[in-house]
């Protein structure tokens, strides 16, 4: 059973700074404890350790890729109930397809999403 403190922790998954200083401070004036990761590894192991209450994953990530992320972190009894909404670049149904298969709960393509309806996304799945 989660606490309330663990419910309201979000791991942002993205290499590319402008976005995630954007995602940042959008999430930042929720209320939200927020960590951030850069690579696929690292986030892995964040994930472990903080066990967020909910992960905004990228799929083109340096050192392990989105879809890699994915299939290691749903393997994992302890990790596997943590929803992953992905905000990706890569927007043909094929990865939409894939990424759900692997777990992502929702799919958001960057160039088509306004960050107050992922923002809205985000705190229904944090406060549900």
């Amino acid at each position: 059973m989660k606490t309330g403190a663990e419910k309201k922790i979000l791991l942002i998954i993205e290499d590319d700074e402008i976005l995630l200083r954007a995602l940042y401070l959008t999430f930042q004036k929720k209320n939200y404890t927020i960590a951030t990761a850069t690579d696929g590894e690292s986030a892995l192991k964040m994930t472990e350790r903080m066990k967020p209450g909910l992960i905004l994953l990228d799929l083109i990530i340096p050192k392990m890729d989105g879809f890699e992320y994915l299939k290691n972190m749903k393997s994992n009894a302890k990790l596997a109930r943590i929803p992953v909404i992905v905000l990706s670049n890569l927007g043909t149904q094929e990865d939409i397809d894939r990424a759900k298969e692997l777990g992502a709960m929702d799919y958001f393509v960057k160039s088509d999403t306004n960050l107050s309806d992922l923002a809205k996304k985000v705190e229904k799945v944090l406060a549900g």
